[in-house]
């Protein structure tokens, strides 16, 4: 341990603190725009000074050291900050009105916080466009104050590489990777990006209005769902602590924007373990591309059709859940209901960017004749859709989903966070393989946030090896352990794989809630803490069903009766199962 002073108040840290997280272990915070829990310090933007002995340092980089005295406060320090900040703000436009970030933006937060005259500041502002590319995220060089997180989430945290910097000085910029446009990098529109930065230079690319034209249209029947993660996140925006689960609030806030219907991505999470699991029997019985990858991250979909294509026989066909609900509700529900399919609208809303293009994909249209899914929305832009209807969401009494699209088991609500596909895969497995349900129904060795995780789990005496990887930057030593035994002929280190791009998983998907990070009632940003959170508000979900088994979900078990025969069937391999391409790194 290190004792130090800091504002004459005696402190005691673990050796290697940095000043900055020293300073905020006694609550005296230093305000800073580059640092982030997830990433490592850059000292870029300048704010986090501090005087030491008297000199003049950059808190987020420099560790403390054995009596050390600091000084984070003081007249000249606020003069400097302020110049700093007005520096910054001198290449950034005066607009916040007409920005999504304005009210969850950070540096709004600190110009209001230092008390800056905005018309005092002389702009000088990039004529570079914004790049929306990807219709998944939109880069917006004018509001960029290159603080470099979203290179450093891209680069060192996703191993992506499709944000780099490019010249030097006051003409540096963030563009995409060669200075190419993002849709012609290698971006996987993880959101990532979007997720980390602290103004408007990364955003949703905005689907709300086509939505609220879906709404208008009489002519339509738009219906709509929501995403596991969804739940345990909305009302962040909303007052609401952390990881509080209001799955019923949103159904009604969804009605009071004009949903004909209401459904809910676990249904098709709990019919993605159906199909999934019985591929997996078939895949592993007949030891046929393994190991087998899980097919709900489109953004980890998108990273193995890249970097490594010759892995695509390895992903499951499986669409996505939401996907799954789209086709289903498009040809299942429209002929039960008497509704035209063609007149059927279908929106997602999801803690993910990725999956605005994943809609997108040829693949999606399904034997109906239709695109699955019509628009995704984020959580954000929910948020935004509520708030400008004037909804009062927290005063909302619960209302359920619609049936038969509306019903779901524990396992499907943890989807949401990692480990959980894996988790409710092989719930259904075990009674498939056996014809018996399994006593313990949690998988405790591959719960929690580590990177990658491992088991082995016994089915009746067969050994199942299986890997969950969080964070798309955390798979390639998998990978390459993986091609390596294959190309050697060695037995498989793993069967079966699941991988979520984001870390955490979709809990802390790119379109979920921002975490402000230079205010001192919410100092931190999104960090591991929060990811917690959110995943305990699902696994206590599932912890408390009254059903934990995808395969007795009564109205998947109808829709096979009925419609689809068995999993794997001509029908249900027509309609809930995709294809895969190779992609190019650049375009």
């Amino acid at each position: 341990m290190v004792k130090l002073k800091i504002n004459n108040m005696d402190v005691e840290v673990p050796a290697g603190t940095s000043i900055l997280d020293a300073a905020r272990s006694v609550q005296v915070e230093i305000p800073t725009l580059c640092k982030h829990p997830d990433v490592d310090p850059s000292a870029g933007c300048g704010m986090c000074i501090v005087k030491v002995g008297g000199r003049i340092m950059r808190s987020c980089c420099t560790p403390v050291s054995e009596n050390m005295e600091i000084i984070t406060n003081d007249a000249e320090l606020q003069e400097i900050r302020k110049t700093v900040l007005k520096l910054i703000l001198s290449h950034h436009p005066n607009d916040c009105l007409n920005c999504s970030r304005s009210g969850s933006c950070e540096l709004q937060a600190m110009s209001e916080q230092m008390g800056i005259d905005q018309n005092e500041i002389i702009r000088m502002l990039s004529s570079e466009p914004k790049d929306d590319t990807t219709k998944a995220i939109v880069l917006d060089p004018q509001k960029c104050i290159v603080c470099g997180r979203c290179v450093s989430i891209c680069q060192n945290v996703q191993n992506v590489w499709a944000l780099s910097y490019l010249n030097r000085g006051f003409v540096t910029k963030v563009t995409g990777a060669n200075d190419t446009k993002l849709g012609d990098s290698p971006c996987i529109k993880c959101g990532q990006c979007a997720a980390h930065c602290p103004t408007g230079a990364i955003t949703d690319y905005d689907n709300t209005s086509k939505v609220e034209a879906m709404l208008a249209d009489k002519e339509l029947t738009t219906v709509v769902q929501i995403a596991p993660a969804v739940r345990v996140a909305l009302g962040e925006e909303f007052g609401f602590d952390f990881g509080e689960n209001l799955t019923g609030k949103i159904y009604a806030a969804l009605r009071r924007l004009g949903f004909a219907k209401v459904f809910d991505t676990n249904f098709g999470a709990d019919l993605t373990i159906m199909e999934e699991a019985s591929e997996f029997i078939k895949r592993f019985t007949s030891n046929d591309n393994l190991p087998m990858f899980t097919s709900c991250c489109p953004a980890w979909v998108d990273y193995l059709e890249k970097y490594y294509p010759e892995n695509i026989p390895n992903l499951s066909s499986c669409k996505s859940p939401h996907e799954m609900v789209g086709a289903i509700a498009k040809t299942y529900w429209a002929q039960k209901a008497g509704v035209d399919a063609a007149k059927v609208k279908v929106v997602s809303v999801m803690p993910c960017t990725a999956k605005k293009w994943e809609i997108a994909r040829d693949e999606t249209m399904s034997s109906s004749g239709y695109q699955d899914v019509d628009e995704v929305i984020t959580t954000r832009e929910l948020a935004k859709m509520i708030k400008k209807a004037g909804i009062n969401f927290k005063n909302l009494k619960e209302e359920p989903a619609d049936n038969p699209l509306g019903e779901y088991s524990g396992a499907a609500t943890i989807f949401g966070v990692t480990g959980g596909v894996m988790t409710a895969a092989l719930r259904s497995a075990y009674f498939f393989i056996t014809g018996e349900e399994l006593g313990e129904l949690n998988f405790h060795a591959i719960e929690g946030l580590e990177a990658v995780k491992v088991a082995e789990v016994d089915i009746k005496g067969t050994k199942v090896r299986i890997a969950v990887v969080n964070g798309v930057g955390n798979v390639e030593p998998v990978m390459e352990q993986i091609n390596k035994a294959i190309a050697e002929g060695r037995e498989l280190p793993y069967h079966f794989i699941e991988v979520m791009a984001c870390p955490g998983g979709c809990i802390a998907g790119g379109g979920q809630p921002r975490v402000m990070g230079a205010t001192f009632d919410k100092p931190w940003g999104i960090n591991d803490e929060i990811r917690k959170l959110r995943s305990r508000g699902l696994n206590c979900e599932d912890q408390c069903a009254q059903n934990r088994l995808s395969h007795k979900n009564e109205s998947i078990q109808k829709l096979y009766a009925d419609y689809l025969g068995k999993p794997g069937d001509e029908k249900s391999h027509h309609l809930l199962h995709t294809k895969y391409q190779k992609r190019p790194l650049y375009k």
